[in-house]
């Protein structure tokens, strides 16, 4: 077993400078001029980068206020007082999810914050840990993307895709919940 772990921290470690290695070597052979292509690269991610300050500020804003406005917590409660009157109260465990369904679509790095406390409040290997890494592998920073891509390119109609985007995100969260109880059968 330990030398197949060493074997994985070898390919590990190479990996990235062999696939350098292999750029340079195919960029060698097609005769591009490669530092050139480099430094033209750099400059237009840089113009890239200042163009879609305006539209991460503004992201990060919103975030910052839906986070701190406590809303999860109302939602929550509205939403074991309806559960509780249809009958579905061995589910409502499942609601301590609803933080991070909601801030994942905003942002991978407070989604990440949201399920390490869940992981802190009820364990890694419970119900709700599980379900939790499911879903952060589920489901996409929709907003992030939309802000970062379409902002990258200017487009400022974007149609279908929020909608689009946000549906596949709803049947991530079912999904990962859908699996967390047949993998995990909602036990602690």
């Amino acid at each position: 077993m330990d030398d197949i772990l060493y074997s994985f921290d070898v390919v590990s470690q190479w990996a990235i400078p062999a696939a350098i290695l292999l750029i340079i070597t195919w960029a060698a052979v097609k005769r591009v001029p490669m530092y050139e292509s480099f430094v033209t690269g750099a400059k237009e991610g840089f113009g890239i980068a200042i163009m879609i300050i305006p539209y991460l500020v503004a992201m990060l804003f919103v975030i910052k206020v839906f986070m701190a406005s406590g809303i999860f917590d109302d939602m929550k409660y509205g939403l074991v007082l309806a559960m509780q009157t249809v009958g579905l109260d061995a589910y409502t465990d499942s609601l301590d999810l609803l933080p991070l369904a909601f801030t994942k679509p905003l942002t991978g790095s407070g989604a990440r914050a949201v399920m390490l406390d869940i992981f802190d409040r009820h364990g890694p290997d419970s119900f709700l840990g599980m379900t939790a890494s499911i879903m952060m592998g589920s489901t996409e920073t929709t907003f992030y993307v939309l802000t970062v891509y379409f902002g990258a390119v200017q487009i400022k109609k974007i149609r279908h895709t929020l909608a689009a985007c946000l549906w596949t995100d709803v049947v991530g969260v079912v999904a990962a919940i859908f699996f967390g109880y047949l993998f995990y059968g909602g036990r602690h």
